[in-house]
C-alpha cells in the first residue's frame, strides 16, 4: 500500500488519474495533448503509476492504451476503511467510485490484481464450479476448448446461447470468453424492468478476457479486459461495478480460503 500512497500524493500523477477518469483508455500521445507536460515527464509518471497498480495498459496492435485500475484502492476499501471513521476516509470513498466508473465514450473495462497464489490455482478458481460458485455464484458447463459452447448457471439461471463460446483457452495463462446472453428469466432475477432488460437484449454481445501472469515466487498477476460494447452500452456501466467485486472475492478465496461476504 505504500507505493499506492506515494503515487497518490503527487499532484502531477493526480492530474493523470483524473484525465483518465475523464477519459479511459488513452494513448500516451492523447495524454501528453491533455495535460501541461512534458513526454518524458508524462511517461515517468505513468511508470510510478502502473507499479502502483493505479493504471493497467492494454496494446491494441502498435498503440499502448492506460486505463484506470481499481484495484488497489478497491482493496483499501475492504482491508482498512473498517478500521477508521468513515467520515476520515470519505475522500477514499469518493476516488474508489471515481476509479470504478467506466466512461460510456470507451466502453472498455479493465482491472489488474496481485494474488498470492499459482498460476495452476488461479487457472482452477477462473474454471472450476467448485470455486467459481463459492466467490461469483456461477458455474460453467463446458470443455473449455476454443470454439466449445458454454452454458452459464448465473445465481441459479441456466443460460444456453450458441454464441456463448470459448474464444482462447492457453492453461494458467490466459482465457477468453463471449459474455451470456441476456434473458428474461435473469431480469427477473435481478429485479429488472422491461425497458432495461429491451435495452441490454439489444446489445452486441461483449468478452471477458483474463491474462494470467507470474509476478513473483507465490505472487500471481491477474488482469481482467471486458470490451467489445457499444458505445454508451448499458452493460457496461454494470460490470465496471460488478468486476471488482467479483476479483477481490476470488482474490479473498484463494489467499483466505473464504470469500468475501455476499454484501461486501
Amino acid at each position: 500500500m505504500d507505493e499506492v500512497f506515494k503515487a497518490l500524493a503527487d499532484p502531477s500523477r493526480r492530474a493523470l488519474l483524473d484525465s483518465l477518469n475523464a477519459r479511459n483508455g488513452q494513448t500516451l500521445r492523447e495524454l501528453c495533448a491533455g495535460l501541461d507536460m512534458a513526454r518524458q515527464s508524462v511517461s515517468k509518471h505513468l511508470a510510478v503509476l502502473e507499479e502502483a497498480g493505479l493504471v493497467a495498459t492494454v496494446r491494441r496492435g502498435r498503440e499502448k492504451l492506460h486505463y484506470l485500475n481499481a484495484a488497489p484502492v478497491h482493496e483499501i476499501a475492504h482491508r482498512w476503511i473498517s478500521r477508521y471513521d468513515q467520515a476520515r476516509v470519505q475522500a477514499l470513498a469518493d476516488l474508489k467510485l471515481a476509479l470504478e466508473e467506466t466512461p460510456m465514450d470507451a466502453p472498455t473495462f479493465v482491472y489488474t490484481t496481485y494474488i498470492r497464489t499459482t498460476p495452476q490455482k488461479l487457472w482452477q478458481a477462473l474454471t472450476e464450479p467448485a470455486f467459481t460458485r463459492r466467490y461469483w455464484a456461477t458455474e460453467f458447463t463446458t470443455d473449455w476448448s476454443v470454439g466449445s459452447p458454454m452454458t452459464w448457471d448465473n445465481h441459479g439461471v441456466l443460460i444456453s446461447d450458441p454464441e456463448q463460446v470459448v474464444l482462447e483457452a492457453e492453461p494458467y495463462s490466459r482465457l477468453s470468453y463471449t459474455w451470456h446472453a441476456i434473458t428474461p428469466e435473469l431480469a427477473k432475477r435481478f429485479g429488472w424492468d422491461e425497458e432495461l432488460l429491451t435495452r441490454l437484449s439489444g446489445e452486441a454481445r461483449s468478452k471477458v478476457t483474463f491474462t494470467i501472469e507470474e509476478a513473483a515466487a507465490q505472487v500471481v498477476k491477474l488482469t481482467v479486459v471486458h470490451d467489445s460494447f457499444e458505445p454508451g452500452s448499458s452493460l457496461a456501466e454494470m460490470v465496471s461495478h460488478g468486476w471488482p467485486n467479483v476479483v477481490a472475492s476470488l482474490k479473498s478465496l484463494l489467499e483466505t480460503g473464504e470469500p468475501l461476504p455476499e454484501d461486501a
